[in-house]
């Protein structure tokens, strides 16, 4: 195999399908089809409609990758895939497809972890990951603080492997499943992150006094580095409540209303990603944050982060746009990382598992 195998990633974890290919630390070719406009009347994700549009979608996705990439399925050198976390259906659509890929060019399988992924992207945009860096991963379906140790050699100059140890997580919502709820009280279309990010930017982010979950001190004791966002979600619905009482029935909830709400509940979500992580980072003596997944999109959980990591010192990694959401960039990098690393193949009886804990980089 080359010193630097071209390796072809595969994503389904969702409702994104995701391909591309990665040699080294280079991106090459990168597509993806989205099912989201399916999704929409039903104000969620479908798993059955989910993996029916993978099943669709992922021929089409793996010639637009291969084609940008100017290479042929002969050319590649490994294939690597979500085995999990994600939905059950969908999983099984990209490992199937991933198995049968390996078995016909006769390379190795990489069956790995999705989180992990969300991290290992950034090597595409600033390089080698730090020895050393806590990052923050919150989508529509995860909310985790991690610890992510790298003496990844990139290169395979050093010793050791890349360890991943979970600091805290959502003990309830996502922080963008508590967007899609939000945006669904204040009549706002799905997914609604991008929809409560527009009413938040005309509304006052002090107009209601929101409650930032488990930061009180007792629940600092216990949850130092967990989320919760469901208390946040009622207190939204309870106001929300309260002015359609004051309204004639019938009336709309007003344009006013709905981007102060937005911009009240949005500062609080930021407020308590943002510390939460910048005091992972400075108890734990890391130098570097590193910020994934969707909801990485909120302009406000951007800005806010950015603002407390340089008030602390310290670095702050933030992959484009395109590769927060879920890609096969992210999962070609980390397969590139793993085969660098040492470690793999995963065996063809690879199978998926939709809890897969965020410890396991690679099945």
């Amino acid at each position: 195999m080359a010193a630097d195998p071209l390796v072809l990633g595969i994503e389904s974890s969702c409702d994104e399908t995701g391909v591309a290919l990665v040699r080294g630390a280079t991106l090459l070719g990168h597509a993806v089809a989205s099912s989201v406009d399916e999704h929409v009347r039903f104000g969620g994700v479908v798993p059955e409609i989910a993996s029916r549009a993978h099943l669709e979608a992922f021929l089409p996705t793996m010639r637009r990758a291969c084609e940008e990439a100017g290479v042929t399925l002969a050319d590649v050198d490994a294939v690597a895939v979500t085995a999990g976390p994600g939905l059950a259906g969908a999983l099984l659509v990209g490992v199937a497809a991933a198995k049968a890929l390996a078995l016909a060019l006769d390379v190795p399988l990489l069956g790995v972890n999705h989180l992990v992924a969300h991290v290992a992207v950034d090597v595409l945009v600033s390089g080698a990951l730090p020895e050393r860096s806590v990052a923050l991963l919150v989508s529509g379906g995860h909310t985790e603080l991690l610890d992510v140790h790298s003496p990844v050699h990139q290169g395979r100059q050093g010793v050791g492997a890349m360890r991943v140890e979970l600091l805290g997580q959502t003990l309830d919502d996502a922080a963008g499943e508590a967007f899609d709820k939000v945006a669904r009280l204040l009549g706002l279309p799905y997914p609604g992150g991008p929809h409560v990010q527009r009413a938040a930017e005309r509304g006052d982010p002090a107009a209601f006094a929101f409650p930032r979950g488990l930061t009180a001190a007792h629940d600092l004791r216990r949850h130092p580095y967990d989320f919760s966002f469901s208390g946040l979600k009622t207190a939204v619905a309870r106001q929300v409540d309260a002015h359609r009482r004051s309204l004639e029935p019938g009336a709309e909830l007003g344009e006013a209303f709905v981007a102060d709400v937005a911009a009240s509940f949005s500062e609080a979500v930021a407020d308590v990603l943002s510390r939460k992580t910048v005091t992972a980072a400075q108890e734990r003596g890391v130098q570097t944050v590193l910020l994934g997944g969707g909801v990485a999109a909120n302009a406000r959980v951007r800005g806010l982060l950015a603002e407390r990591c340089e008030a602390a010192g310290l670095d702050l990694r933030v992959p484009p746009l395109r590769l927060c959401t879920d890609n096969g960039a992210m999962v070609a990098a980390l397969g590139a990382l793993v085969l660098a690393d040492g470690l793999g193949p995963s065996p063809l009886e690879l199978a998926t598992d939709p809890g897969l804990p965020v410890s396991t980089i690679i099945v």
